[in-house]
């Protein structure tokens, strides 16, 4: 009786939100919370994100009644629109479908979920979010990082490593962040993390601080290495970084 009332509860969430916008968490497929995982399997389409467990869906759930539609926005590569996107999510849930909106990480987490809410509450469709394992602080995590330690750091700060330091669109406050003595984690920043090391360093940022790069964090292709804030720029070059990439910079790096 029991596993049929949990399936009913499944069943009546699904039914009072049309559209489910799932956190996928860092890449591995089994990092996804349980209830992600289940509204992937009560959803009929998905929309999925080129992060988190997409590659390894049918681990997840049984495909071979869903619609999958690729949403990728690539780093400096193919994307989808976000209009587009928005779209689609209250096409098929105006159709009467279920969706799930699948991203990776956690959607609230540089990952414009609350946009795609504002696309669907104007359509009068409603929406319901399941957290996800931030790569944030889980890709540090399992390399060996933790992002606070006792009586070494008691803050961290995640950014938005996707415009460089001085951009007209920049958001960030770098001399702020480099007086924080706190641990700073830039996801994003691949391409633009030789100019955020100089603006930390011009900031006050000890050019010997550790950092930690970590690659494809909790996949099969996780790949690390650690250096320092002033070889930050030339080590990411020299190792062939390619995103998705986490850097940490902070005396946790150096543990």
């Amino acid at each position: 009786m029991r596993g049929g009332e949990n399936r009913a509860v499944k069943l009546v969430a699904m039914e009072k939100h049309p559209v489910v916008l799932v956190g996928g968490g860092p890449g591995a497929w089994d990092l996804i919370t349980v209830r992600g995982m289940h509204a992937l399997q009560n959803a009929d389409v998905i929309l999925a994100d080129h992060l988190g467990p997409t590659a390894e869906l049918d681990k997840l759930c049984d495909l071979s009644a869903k619609e999958v539609i690729d949403c990728s926005k690539l780093p400096y590569g193919r994307q989808v629109a976000q209009e587009k996107i928005n779209a689609m999510l209250v096409e098929h849930a105006q159709a009467g479908k279920k969706v799930v909106r699948l991203k990776g990480g956690d959607p609230f987490v540089f990952g414009r979920g609350f946009e795609e809410i504002q696309a669907c509450a104007e359509a009068g469709i409603t929406v319901e979010v399941v957290p996800g394992v931030t790569s944030a602080i889980s890709v540090p995590a399992v390399f060996g990082v933790p992002v606070t330690q006792r009586g070494m750091v008691h803050s961290f700060t995640v950014i938005s490593g996707h415009v460089p330091p001085g951009h007209p669109t920049s958001l960030n406050n770098w001399e702020a962040l480099a007086q924080t003595g706190g641990t700073l984690v830039v996801i994003m920043g691949v391409k633009n993390g030789g100019a955020i090391a100089s603006a930390l360093i011009d900031a006050g940022r000890p050019e010997s601080t550790p950092v930690a790069v970590i690659q494809e964090g909790t996949t099969a292709a996780q790949t690390g290495f650690r250096t320092t804030l002033g070889e930050l720029g030339a080590s990411l070059v020299s190792e062939g970084v390619q995103p998705p990439a986490v850097i940490v910079i902070g005396d946790v790096a150096g543990l």
